[in-house]
């Protein structure tokens, strides 16, 4: 019986210790990036009678890489999914169920991407193509907004 207790205790630990996520960072942060998850889903074309679709916040996991350029990345056809990022990944953050996040983070420029499933999300990218770069600057905090919107339509 003991044994098996021993077991189960061990498996827990080892399961806590080895997830990397980690929650949105409580207080506020002097150094890195914050800000506000959304998803937006559905047809966005307007329609007479219809109500806008408007984005919600999302309890999703923010991943922070070294500036990532397009083609260190395997992308899903012209998608804003990734299926494999080859640079290295610097932290990571889940956002609060109101979708605000912050991460503490060294001066330095990085690339964003959302978890989905099995797949990564980013959509927007600088004249050379390299995808959702992010500066973070000394003693700053840099906002940035990051919405969703794989499952919508234009």
């Amino acid at each position: 019986m003991r044994h098996n207790l021993f077991v189960v205790i061990s498996a827990f630990l080892t399961f806590f210790a080895c997830k990397t996520t980690i929650r949105s960072q409580t207080g506020q942060i002097t150094q890195g990036i914050s800000g506000i998850i959304t998803e937006l889903r559905g047809n966005q074309m307007p329609m007479k009678g219809a109500p806008e679709n408007k984005p919600h916040p999302v309890s999703v996991t923010l991943l922070v890489y070294e500036p990532t350029h397009l083609s260190q990345v395997q992308r899903v056809e012209t998608s804003a999914l990734y299926t494999a990022i080859n640079t290295r990944k610097v932290a990571s953050v889940l956002s609060d169920s109101t979708g605000t996040f912050r991460v503490a983070l060294p001066p330095g420029t990085y690339s964003l991407f959302v978890q989905q499933g099995k797949f990564f999300f980013a959509n927007s990218f600088d004249s050379q193509n390299n995808i959702q770069l992010v500066t973070v600057e000394a003693n700053k905090v840099t906002s940035f907004n990051i919405t969703i919107n794989s499952s919508a339509t234009y």
